[in-house]
């Protein structure tokens, strides 16, 4: 059996880092990510970028070097993607955050409000169902991040989770501070404009969980497989006849009836989803019909 022989070198620089020798043909580029840690330790396997062409796409993990357009001795381009956290650890820290900030306010804590409204409660019954409903979903999503959620990357970047922080526990802190001050005023239309919004964010959310327990059973655990979804018996999983990804419609309504239960501009959440819409220009006019 032939072997191959694999150098890599910086991208940048075009400096020789390693040379394998040896190499087997059914050898993965996750593989040869192992062997090249053996002699740059402080660049782990999930830290590396390997690709064929300096300027190129980052092979994939799985791809097999016999499979590649190289000879035997084949040269691969060495990119630093930085250090990396997980991405369960992102999720984690992303969601715990707005759950803590918001009970801060909700409670009164010192020096938010001024002294005298120091642990003080609302008289509202609204603010009380917000802090219920906005405790609700960011405990469902720490829960969705350790028992639902499949990832196809393990890692990313860890400057993004002082980005991504910044974006959920900020955006908690705003619409926590109105909400719950001592001269919030409730909505225009009483008790049944929360009645009605209320209903609106359970539905919404359930079908939410809905959509991710749908996209969970179509990865296996441990793999990367990408399977096109479908409507189930489910009929929150109808909406998959009209948008691909229905759990941002879902989210997007369940932030719109918490914002009409409110009365309170600083839904955050529908800005995040029509910004991770936008990015789809496809799905922002499918979601847009969905939700009209």
């Amino acid at each position: 059996m032939k072997h191959y022989e694999v150098e890599i070198r910086d991208a940048k620089t075009r400096e020789k880092l390693c040379f394998l020798d040896k190499v087997e043909p059914q050898a993965t580029i996750s593989e040869i990510k192992t062997l090249f840690t053996k002699t740059h330790p402080q660049w782990y396997p999930a830290r590396q970028s390997l690709r064929l062409d300096p300027k190129g796409k980052s092979l994939k993990d799985e791809d097999v070097l016999q499979k590649l357009p190289v000879g035997t001795t084949a040269t691969l381009y060495f990119r630093d993607l930085g250090a990396q956290i997980s991405w369960v650890t992102v999720f984690l820290t992303e969601y715990a955050g707005p759950l803590f900030i918001y009970l801060l306010f909700y409670f009164r804590v010192p020096f938010i409000y001024g002294r005298k409204y120091d642990f003080t409660s609302s008289r509202h019954t609204v603010v009380h169902l917000a802090c219920m409903c906005h405790s609700f979903h960011y405990i469902k999503r720490l829960l969705e991040t350790l028992f639902v959620h499949r990832f196809s990357h393990g890692t990313m970047p860890l400057r993004n989770i002082f980005k991504n922080c910044t974006y959920y526990w900020g955006f908690a802190a705003w619409m926590a501070y109105y909400i719950n001050h001592p001269l919030y005023t409730p909505p225009t239309y009483g008790v049944q404009q929360v009645k009605l919004a209320l209903a609106i964010f359970v539905i919404c959310q359930l079908g939410n969980f809905s959509i991710h327990m749908a996209l969970r059973d179509l990865r296996p655990a441990g793999s990367k497989t990408r399977k096109i979804p479908y409507p189930t018996k489910n009929p929150f999983t109808w909406l998959f006849l009209l948008v691909s990804c229905p759990n941002y419609t879902y989210e997007v309504g369940s932030w719109i009836g918490f914002a009409i239960m409110t009365q309170c501009v600083p839904g955050h959440e529908v800005g995040k989803a029509v910004a991770f819409a936008l990015q789809q220009p496809d799905e922002v006019v499918r979601t847009v019909v969905t939700l009209l």
